[in-house]
């Protein structure tokens, strides 16, 4: 028997492993998933045997329910829903880690050895402090938080003195680990970290938090894995930990800030918002019909997608737009910027929706020096990543970012509600430009009227 439950393990991790190396890559992300959800389904079923934690019918009724309840959220959840859906989730991993390693607490019996209770008062700090930091992150992006950085007089120091105030205290409980009444304080403690460490973060940065409280859940599982002597545990955790690090420093990387600023800039607050009032600035407003004698007289054309998009879901009005001008010759290509939209790879996620040629999917490092040699850029609810004063404005917030080169292109038409700022709170010297079209409105409906002009 424990050769069988050792052999499922190793199964269950080679899965793991193969699964993240498919979600790499567009192609590759659905099986990808599959393989990592049949090694996770693995590992639950074979612990709750090898473990005997329940009964026959108590894990039936449990796989049952929590499928009916995964599919639901699944169907339900709209993509402009997929990150506030992704950090709950993010919490709920989080917090599973932090129960388990509270429950393993009041059922050791005798005394714990140094080595388990050190890992179970990570596996708590971890796990609590994603559980709530992941919480806060879902309400600001579903609105029910205010989106911008939440600051105050002295936060740094509260922050700071809470943080170390819960060090102190797991260095207690691990010095006396018969003290429950201090690992309690410590739960509650931790999860204040995890609310303080979030809400001053604004809406722009919230795809590096994602990223960053998906690692920490890893890491709390690993460290979990450890309390618990459970070897499967402690490989997925530690693979979900070391893969969210490394994409939290891309992220980084493609805004060309340091993880310590986008903790703590705290950009998008009231103070960094330009606005170009008393500069007597004026947009060119176009039609729909002066954008379709634009596209149609373009031997090439680069889709620019953004989180309006998703908001306006119009994903399979554009794509029936791209097939038309494809079908007339034109080339016509995807730019995803690495941090569009509010989650890492929102964008590629979107466009495989209305089944978008993962070919057609071109990166910032792969299409940036091809815009100069374009002739009409259509930008669709995107701001932040195309805006010019990451490029030469030093007091910009967004300067040093990566962007993909809009405005070296023939033309630019953009697609937008309004002049409203992006998540950095910052304006765009491109709307202002002589080469760009405005066109103000719903996306879906701008390009309902485009393709239905293109067609006749």
């Amino acid at each position: 028997m424990t050769s069988i439950i050792t052999l499922s393990y190793l199964v269950s991790s080679v899965l793991f492993i193969l699964g993240l190396k498919q979600l790499s890559s567009p192609k590759t992300a659905r099986s990808g998933n599959m393989l990592a959800t049949a090694a996770m389904f693995i590992a639950v079923v074979v612990t709750l045997f090898d473990r005997k934690i329940l009964g026959f019918a108590f894990i039936i009724a449990g796989i049952l329910i929590g499928s009916a309840i995964g599919v639901f959220i699944a169907r339900k959840a709209r993509m402009t829903s997929m990150p506030q859906t992704v950090a709950l989730f993010n919490g709920l991993g989080g917090g599973a880690s932090a129960f388990v390693a509270l429950t393993e607490y009041y059922h050791a019996t005798g005394a714990i050895p140094p080595g388990n209770i050190i890992a179970l008062v990570m596996g708590l700090f971890i796990g609590a402090v994603t559980f709530s930091g992941s919480f806060v992150a879902c309400m600001k992006l579903q609105g029910m938080l205010k989106a911008a950085p939440v600051v105050f007089k002295m936060q740094h120091l509260l922050s700071a003195g809470v943080f170390f105030s819960c060090i102190v205290l797991g260095t207690l409980v691990i010095w006396n680990p018969g003290s429950d009444t201090m690992l309690l304080v410590l739960f509650a403690a931790v999860s204040l970290v995890g609310v303080l460490f979030v809400i001053p973060i604004g809406g722009a940065d919230m795809p590096v938090v994602i990223s960053f409280l998906n690692a920490c859940s890893g890491l709390a599982a690993a460290a979990t894995g450890f309390a618990v002597s459970n070897t499967v545990l402690i490989v997925s955790g530690a693979l979900v930990g070391a893969s969210g690090t490394i994409l939290t420093l891309i992220m980084c990387k493609a805004m060309n800030r340091s993880l310590r600023n986008v903790m703590f800039g705290a950009v998008g607050n009231e103070s960094s918002v330009y606005t170009d009032e008393g500069g007597g600035r004026r947009v060119a407003e176009y039609d729909p019909e002066d954008a379709v004698a634009m596209l149609e007289s373009a031997q090439s054309v680069i889709i620019v997608p953004g989180y309006g998009l998703a908001v306006a879901r119009a994903q399979h009005t554009l794509q029936e737009l791209v097939k038309v001008l494809m079908d007339r010759g034109i080339q016509v290509r995807y730019a995803i910027h690495p941090v569009a939209g509010r989650m890492p790879g929102h964008m590629n996620v979107l466009l495989a929706e209305a089944d978008v040629s993962y070919d057609l999917l071109l990166d910032l490092d792969a299409i940036n020096d091809d815009f100069q040699n374009t002739d009409v850029v259509l930008v669709v609810g995107a701001n932040d990543v195309i805006n010019p004063a990451a490029r030469t404005d030093k007091s910009c917030p967004l300067y040093g970012m990566p962007i993909l080169n809009v405005d070296g292109a023939r033309t630019v038409i953009i697609c937008k509600r309004g002049l409203g700022h992006g998540f950095s709170g910052v304006d765009n010297e491109l709307f202002y430009d002589q080469k760009t079209m405005m066109i103000f409105g719903d996306a879906k409906e701008t390009l309902n009227q485009m393709v239905k002009l293109i067609k006749e």
